[in-house]
């Protein structure tokens, strides 16, 4: 299992090989547009992320000790921001997601080429995740 902080590095690396954020953007998309897509039953309020403009919903499942994800959203570069945050943190346990840092959103300039909309719907997402993270472990 790769750590958080290592796919964190495979996101810089990646984003790194840009030097346009329009080039950035279009990469954005490529990710959502790969991500598989999600189970109509998981889309439903309960899953729904608030403080996002667009519609983005978070599934989170334990298999063994580790929390898996599966994310959809209505937006495409929204879809392809919860794909990273899907990639950074499916597989990973409870805790180690509880208190992950997320440095790869401000080095990748994220959170600097975001409308604020898009900057809240970053932080909500980041929260539910967190959220989901903290009652899988209480569950334990």
């Amino acid at each position: 299992m790769e750590t958080i902080e290592k796919i964190e590095q495979d996101i810089i690396d990646e984003f790194s090989v840009y030097d346009d954020w329009m080039d950035k953007y279009a990469y954005l998309i490529e990710i959502g547009t790969a991500m598989p897509a999600m189970e109509e039953q998981y889309k439903t309020e309960n899953n729904l992320i608030k403080g996002c403009q667009s519609r983005v919903w978070f599934h989170a499942g334990m298999q063994g000790n580790l929390l898996y994800f599966t994310a959809d959203s209505d937006a495409i570069i929204t879809k392809g921001i919860a794909g990273l945050l899907v990639r950074v943190f499916s597989g990973q346990k409870p805790e180690d997601i509880a208190k992950a840092d997320l440095k790869f959103i401000d080095e990748i300039g994220l959170t600097q080429h975001l409308s604020p909309t898009r900057s809240n719907g970053l932080l909500s997402m980041v929260k539910q995740i967190k959220m989901y993270a903290i009652a899988f472990s209480a569950k334990k």
